[in-house]
C-alpha cells in the first residue's frame, strides 16, 4: 500500500492535533502536526534530509506568524503586520515544489483563495468540511487536481482575471523605466533606503532621489510601498544582496 505523508500546520494546537488524529485513522495516511510556519519548515527540511518527504501540506490560511528568511511571491499582510499562511505556501512551493498544499480556511474568501492559488496551493477547503471531503481533496491534489468549493469558483476566476489584468498593466509601466531606474526599483523591492542604494550603485544620494522620484512618477504611484507592490505584480524581484556589488556604471554626482 502506497502511504500518503501529510503535515498539518495550524497554530491552534487542539485543532491541528485533532485533525492529525482523525487522518491517522486512515490506513494509507501517515500524519504529523506543526504549530507554526517555522516548525513546519523544520519538519519539511528534516523529512527531506531523511529521504521521507511529505506529500501534502494542510496549511491554516490564518497562520499568525511571520516566517524568517522567506520572501514570498505573494504576500498577504494583515493590519497587525503579520504574514499569514499564504506566505508559507509560497515559501514551501519554492523550496519543495513536489509538495502539494491545501489551505484550510475558517470562511470562504475568493480574494484570498485566488492569492493562495497564485502562491502555489492546489486547494482551498473549509475547516468545517467533512473528513471524507478532506480526504478526497488530499488524494485529488496528488493527481494534480485543483480543488475549490463550488461557491468560490466564480469569485476566484474573477479575482484571477483581475490579477492578470493588473499584472499586464504593471508590466507595461515597468517597461517604461530606464535600465538604471529598473535597477533602483529592484533595490527598493529589496528594502534598501536611499543611502544604501547610492552606495550600492555608486551614485550620489541626490541622484538616487531623482531616480526614485522618476520611478514613482512613471509607475503612477505616490509611495515606495506602492511602487514595491506594483513591481511585485509585474514580477520584478529584489536585487541580490548576498554577493559583491559588480555594477559600476553610475558616476558620483
Amino acid at each position: 500500500m502506497v502511504r500518503i505523508r501529510v503535515l498539518v500546520v495550524d497554530d491552534h494546537r487542539i485543532f491541528a492535533e485533532s485533525l492529525a488524529a482523525a487522518l491517522a485513522a486512515e490506513p494509507d495516511v501517515d500524519v504529523s502536526a506543526a504549530g507554526s510556519g517555522p516548525a513546519a519548515l523544520r519538519s519539511l527540511e528534516r523529512a527531506a534530509a531523511e529521504g521521507r518527504r511529505y506529500d501534502v501540506l494542510l496549511v491554516d490560511a490564518d497562520l499568525g506568524a511571520a516566517l524568517p528568511g522567506i520572501r514570498p511571491a505573494v504576500q498577504e499582510v494583515g493590519e497587525d503586520g503579520l504574514v499569514d499562511g499564504i506566505s508559507l505556501v509560497a515559501g514551501v512551493r519554492s523550496a519543495q515544489p513536489g509538495v502539494r498544499i491545501v489551505v484550510l480556511a475558517e470562511k470562504d474568501d475568493p480574494r484570498r483563495a485566488a492569492l493562495a492559488l497564485q502562491a502555489g496551493a492546489s486547494g482551498w477547503v473549509a475547516k468545517d468540511c467533512s473528513l471524507s471531503r478532506l480526504l478526497t481533496v488530499i488524494r485529488g491534489v496528488l493527481r494534480d487536481e485543483t480543488h475549490l468549493p463550488p461557491a468560490l469558483l466564480t469569485g476566484v476566476l474573477r479575482e484571477l482575471t483581475a490579477a492578470r489584468k493588473h499584472r499586464t498593466e504593471s508590466e507595461r509601466l515597468v517597461e517604461s523605466l530606464t535600465p538604471r531606474e529598473r535597477e533602483v526599483l529592484r533595490c527598493m523591492v529589496a528594502g534598501l533606503g536611499r543611502k544604501a542604494v547610492a552606495e550600492r550603485l555608486f551614485l550620489s544620494p541626490h541622484t538616487v532621489r531623482t531616480h526614485m522620484q522618476n520611478v514613482l512618477g512613471k509607475l503612477g504611484v505616490h509611495s515606495t510601498l506602492a511602487a514595491v507592490a506594483l513591481a511585485r505584480r509585474a514580477g520584478v524581484g529584489p536585487v541580490d544582496l548576498s554577493g559583491d556589488v559588480v555594477e559600476r556604471g553610475g558616476q558620483l554626482a
